[in-house]
């Protein structure tokens, strides 16, 4: 696995990295709690939901696991390596176990979902299997396992949102923050478990939507990444009539918000418009877009309002228009062609970044050179490379053989690792001589002497700490040089 990024706190890049609390949480009961989350954006954010239904019940939590009563590896199944990482991971906290017999080890999430109770055959040290749908039966599955028995709920749901729940914010800054809008998936690609372990597409209600963005605003939070497997599919109908004899006349109000040109519901166009009219400082960032729903009325909705970022990420997949098809990915090469156009036109200067997946089955070299052409078409500024990793139970698991020899799906990625690498440090160059507006999120990560923080297109700038700004502020910086991966400079007024 290659990643061009300019940020390894994004969606896959961030495998491996534990969360925890700075601060006590509810009433002590003694007990203490350590998360770790991997894969993507969801899986964090789903992190911080667990923390909060814990802390409900005084659970504090410790970095150290070592020290704790109960234990959570929140996992992905996106590909294989994901899978054995966390299993690898299990295998570290056996002596842990061993000193703490008491100790509940946990395995959360897609993972969880996909293997059940076959996970507590295979893995002798784990105890308790959740999946995404079933975290508020964590104290009740606690409590099973403190009895003496094995625990496992992953029981899928179509209703399911947490919306009600205020998450913990995990290991926060303070100034960037996550905000699930919807869960689930309906878009069976045929190479993707997340159908399968996440369920069924459902959006949130808007209106909790913005008020925990709102509340995170006033909490002096500056970003919000608005995350949904597909986000551009977010769509909430109100519930315009109330039963007879409930309600008051507060609450029938309250259905019929004006949220969005009808009151048919409201699409991501629509809740993008009323995150960005929270406050034009509180910069808003989404993910993932897919390329059969990204509309020009979502793109005319970034091009608005500043504080929405110019920066989406459209994942491909492949450049071929067969492949894409065996893919299930119900788009061809021209659509996508024409949706990049489309942003473009109507976003000039907009980053798009990409996942692209090599050695798919059946794929040959004329449908790799496609994928390439692809490349050159958009010139992305960074992406997630992949080689094809057949995933049991996926549609493309039961219907193609995975034919693509690895040496040749090996060759076939560093061809697209090296000509992305390329784009990624010609986009960053072509910011040379600009001011670019940033917000501080703290120092480098090699000094404390510089300030790191994102500009519009997601880019990580690194400049020389100074006396009059501090993190969770905007400054201009004039970009007078750039890394393979970061743009340099200082402040302008």
């Amino acid at each position: 696995m290659d990643l061009i990024t300019p940020d390894k706190t994004h969606d896959e890049a961030r495998q491996g990295e534990a969360l925890m609390l700075d601060a006590t949480m509810g009433k002590n009961n003694g007990r203490k709690l350590y998360i770790e989350s991997y894969g993507c954006a969801m899986n964090f954010s789903d992190s911080e939901i667990v923390a909060s239904i814990l802390q409900e019940q005084g659970f504090e939590t410790t970095k150290d696991y070592n020290n704790a009563d109960v234990v959570f590896i929140n996992t992905c199944s996106i590909r294989e390596n994901a899978e054995q990482r966390v299993r690898n991971r299990l295998k570290e906290f056996t002596v842990a176990k061993v000193k703490n017999p008491g100790m509940v080890v946990g395995v959360l999430g897609c993972m969880a979902e996909r293997l059940k109770s076959k996970f507590l055959e295979e893995e002798k040290l784990v105890d308790v299997v959740v999946g995404p749908d079933a975290y508020r039966d964590l104290p009740n599955l606690i409590d099973k396992v403190d009895g003496g028995q094995k625990a496992v709920n992953v029981l899928l749901s179509r209703e399911e949102t947490y919306a009600d729940i205020n998450p913990v914010r995990l290991n926060s800054n303070g100034i960037n923050a996550f905000v699930s809008i919807m869960r689930g998936c309906d878009n069976m690609c045929s190479f993707c478990v997340v159908p399968f372990t996440r369920g069924r597409e459902r959006s949130r209600d808007p209106h909790s939507i913005v008020k925990e963005c709102t509340d995170l605003f006033n909490a002096g939070y500056r970003e919000v990444t608005l995350l949904g497997q597909n986000v551009d599919s977010y769509k909430w109908a109100p519930q315009t009539t109330l039963p007879e004899g409930e309600g008051s006349e507060e609450q029938a109000d309250k259905e019929v918000l004006p949220l969005g040109e009808d009151l048919g519901g409201v699409n991501f166009a629509n809740l993008l418009e009323m995150v960005a009219l929270i406050n034009p400082d509180l910069r808003v960032r989404f993910s993932t877009s897919h390329p059969k729903d990204i509309t020009d009325e979502v793109l005319e909705t970034i091009a608005k309002y500043e504080n929405i970022c110019n920066y989406i990420h459209l994942p491909v997949q492949s450049g071929n228009s067969r492949v894409l098809e065996l893919m299930n990915r119900t788009y061809d090469r021209e659509w996508y062609m024409n949706r990049v156009d489309a942003i473009r036109r109507i976003i000039p200067g907009c980053a798009i970044s990409t996942d692209i997946i090599t050695g798919f089955c059946t794929e040959t070299e004329e449908e790799h050179q496609d994928t390439l052409s692809m490349i050159d078409y958009v010139g992305y500024d960074y992406a997630y490379m992949f080689m094809y990793s057949e995933r049991p139970g996926t549609l493309a698991a039961k219907r193609y053989a995975d034919d693509i020899p690895e040496p040749v799906k090996n060759r076939r990625l560093k061809e697209v690792v090296e000509k992305q690498r390329h784009y990624s440090y010609v986009r960053l160059q072509e910011q040379i001589g600009k001011v670019q507006r940033v917000l501080i999120e703290g120092f480098s990560k090699k000094s404390d002497q510089d300030y790191c923080g994102r500009n519009d297109q997601n880019a990580m700038v690194v400049f020389p700490v100074g006396e009059n700004y501090k993190p969770g502020q905007y400054v201009n910086v004039l970009v007078d040089r750039t890394t393979t991966a970061t743009l340099l400079g200082s402040v302008v007024d």
